[in-house]
């Protein structure tokens, strides 16, 4: 039985780390086509192609992988007894404001693909940078943990 509880733990930390990494591409990729959308012409054949891709993005990408990296991270505290652990509230902390960026990303997009313009290349440019941050800051969380 500890065999395949061992096991079950391996399975939940590989499809924890697998969909992260999809999550991570996914908020790289959105802000990096609202920059292509926002200066293509509105109602142009350009607008039409970067208004499907983001979409796609969401839906295919973004979306499910956000549940499941959710869905299996809380599996593994369990499974670990994290809840007690200094480094993964910070961490939990860390992956809520991802997810907040997520969400906030997700509007933004939402209102260029209806023609609105929320947001500045430059400001683009700057929210693009957020992940990696935080993506650093939650790897030396898990990893050195420091607390």
């Amino acid at each position: 039985m500890q065999d395949v509880l061992a096991m079950t733990y391996y399975w939940l930390k590989a499809g924890h780390i697998i969909f992260m990494v999809f999550w991570m591409a996914g908020l790289f990729m959105l802000p990096r086509q609202m920059i292509y959308l926002h200066s293509a012409a509105a109602g142009s054949d350009e607008a039409a192609s970067w208004a499907k891709r983001m979409g796609l993005l969401r839906k295919v990408i973004l979306s499910p992988s956000i549940a499941v990296v959710w869905i299996l991270g809380l599996l593994l505290a369990w499974h670990i007894g994290a809840w007690s652990q200094g480094w993964f509230h910070a961490k939990l902390l860390f992956v809520a404001a991802l997810s907040g960026f997520h969400g906030y990303m997700v509007a933004q997009s939402k209102k260029m693909v209806a023609g609105e313009r929320p947001l500045t290349e430059k400001q683009l440019r700057m929210w693009g940078e957020f992940p990696g941050i935080a993506l650093a800051v939650i790897v030396i969380l898990v990893v050195v943990k420091p607390f």
